[in-house]
Formats: C-alpha cells, sequence, structure tokens
C-alpha cells in the first residue's frame, strides 16, 4: 500500500517496538505455529472452507486469541492489547478508504466502457509474441511516474488483466507480470513512501539507498522479463479470428470511444501531482459515472430501472454486462465496493492478530532471537531477509516488515562496519516487495482482490517479488557491493 498519504498518516517511524521480559521465544512462536498449521490444514486439505468462506479471518482471529492468552501469562493487561490493536487498525484506515474506492472504480469503469476501450486497443495494440514482458515495462513505468504498486494495479493492472484474459493467457500469468513490474517501480520511485521509510529506519539518505538498491534491483527486474520472454513464446493463445470476434463483440456491445481514456488520464495525472490517493481515485469514479451516462446510456437502460440506479449499483453491489461470448461475460463483471468487504474484512482480522503479537512483545522477541543467530556477515544479511519474511507473514503488514527489522538490526550493522545503505536495501528487497506474496497480508489481499486473481495463482509468476531476496542474499554470500563505513 505504498503512497504517501499513507505515510504520512500513521507516521510508522515513530512507532515503539514493545519488549516484554517475560515472554520466551517459545511462548512468542505458539500463536506463530497455530497460525501457520491452521492456515495450512485449510489451504492444502479443506479447499479453504475450514470455517466456511470467512476461513482465514476467523484462524486469524483465533491466532489472536491465542496471542492474547499468552499475554495474559505473561503479565501484558487487556488494556495494552486493545491500544495495540487499536493503532493497527488507524493504519489501515486509509488503506480501506481506497480498497472500497477501487471497488466503486471498477464498476464505474465497467458500465462506462472504460474497461472495454481499454481491452478493445489494448487487442490490437499488445501482441501475444510481446504480452507477458510488454505488461511488465507498462507496469513498472506507471509505477515509477506515481509511486503507487497499488495505484498501477487499480488502473493499468485491471485493463492488462483483460486484455491477456481475452487473448487466452492465463490470468496468474498476467497477475504476475504486473504485480513484478508495479512492484519494481514502486521500490525504485522516490515517491514511493516505502523507498522513503526504508532509508529512515537504516539511517542513510534516500537517493544513496535507490542507487545502492539499483545494483540488486537491475540484475533482478532483467531476469524477471527474460523469464517472461520465453513464457510469451511457449504459451498458447487465441487466433487471430477468435481476437476479431472478440473485438465485434466489444464494438457491438459498447459505445468505444478514444475519448473513454480521459478519465484514466486525468485520474493518473492527479497522482502524479501528488493529490491524495482517495481524492484521486473518487474523482475517477466520479467523472467515469458522468462518462457512462453520456456513452453507453442504452448499457445503464438494460441494467435497472433507470439509469441512475445502475450507476448506483455498479458503484456499490455488482454489476453484470452479458454479452455474445462467455469469456467477455466473466470479464466484463464488477463487485463495487461490496466486493471488497471479503478483503477488508481480512485485513482488520490481520491487523488485530498482528496488534496482539506486537503488544505481548511476540515480534520483537523472535527478531531478537534471530539476531542472535548473525554470527557472520553474511548470517547478518540472512537473519534481516528472514525477519522481513516472517513479518509480513506474522504482522500481516510491510511497513511493520520494514520498521521492526530496521530498528532492531541498525546496531547490529553499524557494529560489523557495514554501512547503512546495506540494511535499507536488504529491508526493501525482502521487506516490500514479499507482501504480495502473503495472502492474508495487507498488500496480498489487495492485489489479490483488484486484480481478480488469488495469490496463490500468481505466486510462482510474481518472479522479481520472490527473486529479489535471493539476489540480495547472493550479493551477500560473495560480498558484492557490500559497503564499508566510512573511515572517519
Amino acid at each position: 500500500m505504498e503512497n504517501q498519504d499513507n505515510l504520512s498518516k500513521i507516521q510508522i517511524e515513530d512507532q515503539k517496538i514493545i519488549l516484554n521480559k517475560e515472554l520466551n521465544i517459545w511462548e512468542a512462536l505458539i500463536p506463530v505455529i497455530i497460525l501457520m498449521c491452521m492456515l495450512a490444514y485449510n489451504i492444502f486439505f479443506v479447499g479453504g472452507e475450514l470455517l466456511g468462506e470467512y476461513s482465514n479471518q476467523y484462524i486469524l482471529l483465533t491466532a489472536g486469541f491465542i496471542a492474547a492468552v499468552v499475554g495474559f501469562f505473561n503479565k501484558v493487561s487487556l488494556k495494552i492489547m486493545i491500544l495495540e490493536i487499536w493503532e493497527n487498525l488507524k493504519s489501515v484506515f486509509i488503506p480501506i478508504m481506497i480498497l472500497f474506492l477501487v471497488g466503486a472504480l471498477a464498476g464505474t469503469w465497467l458500465v462506462s466502457g472504460i474497461i472495454p476501450a481499454m481491452v478493445y486497443y489494448g487487442l490490437q495494440v499488445l501482441s501475444p509474441a510481446i504480452f507477458l514482458p510488454a505488461s511488465v515495462v507498462i507496469a513498472a513505468i506507471i509505477s515509477i511516474a506515481t509511486g503507487s504498486s497499488w495505484t498501477t494495479s487499480a488502473t493499468v493492472g485491471i485493463a492488462l488483466v483483460g486484455i491477456g484474459s481475452a487473448l487466452g493467457i492465463p490470468t496468474g500469468m498476467i497477475a504476475g507480470a504486473v504485480i513484478s513490474g508495479a512492484y519494481f517501480g514502486d521500490k525504485m520511485s522516490p515517491l514511493s513512501d516505502t523507498t522513503n521509510l526504508a532509508p529512515a529506519m537504516a539511517g542513510t539518505d534516500l537517493f544513496t539507498h535507490i542507487r545502492y538498491m539499483a545494483m540488486t534491483t537491475i540484475p533482478t527486474i532483467t531476469i524477471t522479463l527474460i523469464v517472461f520472454s520465453i513464457l510469451s513464446t511457449n504459451i498458447e493463445t487465441t487466433g487471430n479470428a477468435d481476437i476479431s470476434g472478440l473485438l465485434h463483440t466489444i464494438k457491438s456491445t459498447f459505445n468505444i470511444s478514444p475519448y473513454l481514456f480521459i478519465v484514466p488520464l486525468i485520474v493518473i495525472g492527479l497522482i502524479l501531482f501528488k493529490t491524495r490517493p482517495l481524492v484521486a481515485l473518487g474523482t475517477g469514479v466520479l467523472l467515469a459515472a458522468v462518462f457512462a451516462f453520456i456513452f453507453q446510456s442504452e448499457i445503464l437502460g438494460n441494467l435497472s430501472s433507470s439509469n441512475f440506479e445502475s450507476i448506483i449499483n455498479a458503484i456499490f453491489i455488482d454489476t453484470e454486462i452479458q454479452t455474445d461470448n462467455e469469456k467477455l461475460n466473466e470479464l466484463f463483471s464488477a463487485g463495487g465496493m461490496k466486493g471488497m468487504i471479503w478483503t477488508i474484512l481480512l485485513i482488520i482480522s490481520a491487523m488485530v492478530f498482528g496488534g496482539v503479537m506486537d503488544a505481548i512483545g511476540a515480534l520483537a522477541r523472535i527478531t531478537r532471537e534471530l539476531l542472535k543467530l548473525a554470527k557472520t556477515v553474511f548470517g547478518l544479511f540472512t537473519t534481516t531477509v528472514i525477519s522481513c519474511l516472517g513479518l509480513n507473514a506474522i504482522a500481516s503488514d510491510q511497513y511493520l516488515a520494514i520498521v521492526i527489522p530496521g530498528k532492531m538490526f541498525k546496531k547490529a550493522y553499524e557494529d560489523r562496519e557495514l554501512a547503512p545503505e546495506n540494511l535499507s536495501r536488504t529491508l526493501e528487497d525482502s521487506g516490500t516487495v514479499t507482501s504480495v506474496l502473503v495472502p492474508w497480508n495487507t498488500c496480498g489481499a489487495y492485489q489479490s482482490t483488484v486484480l481478480g486473481v488469488s495469490v496463490y495463482d500468481y505466486f510462482i509468476y510474481a518472479i522479481f517479488n520472490y527473486l529479489s531476496p535471493f539476489m540480495t542474499l547472493l550479493f551477500a554470500a560473495f560480498h558484492i557491493k557490500i559497503r564499508q563505513l566510512a573511515v572517519k
């Protein structure tokens, strides 16, 4: 959830790391082990239906209750736990509002013809042979310009998934390409909050951090592009005749016009000019509603008894536009704000669990124990990576996956006479980009919902994201570009 607005709201840099001397490492791990076992059983043995539709939410809350019990036995008051949960919930208020607006955006951009227009023109421009690497590049450019992987997914990401689906490319591949490009751009953009947060935690400046980070990031994105180029040449896609049929169906169903691109261009322009995300996305919803009345009055009339009611349904409930093509019927449906409820409840449940774990001192205890394992320089880098990965899974928030290791490991890097940019780069390589690989993390939940592709489907194709921590460890193992502190 990378945007400047979030960072200013939560002031995460000032967060206190709660220590609890009463708590031992095994007690700290009890809720984590139970959480992982329940999630694994739910995913691999009962198809995600252990406790019904909201299984993951119930599991996170159950693990949070167990963590609270552990806290009670270690002299942590209920008041402290509630206060920490409240702090966590406050930190995701803006992201939740963004999620609601993204749902509304998807609905209004559908009924206004914006998404169909993107698909219509995209099918004619993007060849299947270059589609996946092109998606990486397009997402990276937008993300660098906006500083936000969230905005990238909500705009060009949705369009690229639609275009690729129409071409017959697996949605997991498309989402993986979009996410790889979006997180590359977000990671390297000076406008991104995580790119500002990591050097602040480590004690270096923004542009030193970006330059140093490029050393591991450029090879990683290069490998990513090569893999997607190979995949593009080996996947089966629909033929020209099928594409012609899709184009005809889209054109006959919607009033397609280049003027429809005015709305997404205005939204991206507002973000480039550092308008608050809520304002930019809200503007996108309102403009799309107006454009729906202008360009798609016939569709609005078919959807409901009044055009206004059709717009309201697109914003708040759901919309399904029927065509004579089954593939397009699936593509031309949107859940509106209602479709975001499952994800929002998942984020809230994750924040409850993470808040209790922080309040009882479990997060700090686990991180400190990992730090004890760092006997060598490579060991220090490895424990930093493991901490970031673990906190993305346990705390369910990428900010905490940067802040807690950043504060806990800073002195260790100084003691080894390592420049702070080593730490800031490692925090980004393992904390920022892997958050999207955890289904219950705020980033994983957001991306899977917005793109309409589950984390399990895009995980293997989010190449840039899971390759990044391996790249930073490779550099550490061979002592490549490991900068020492300047001798004073």
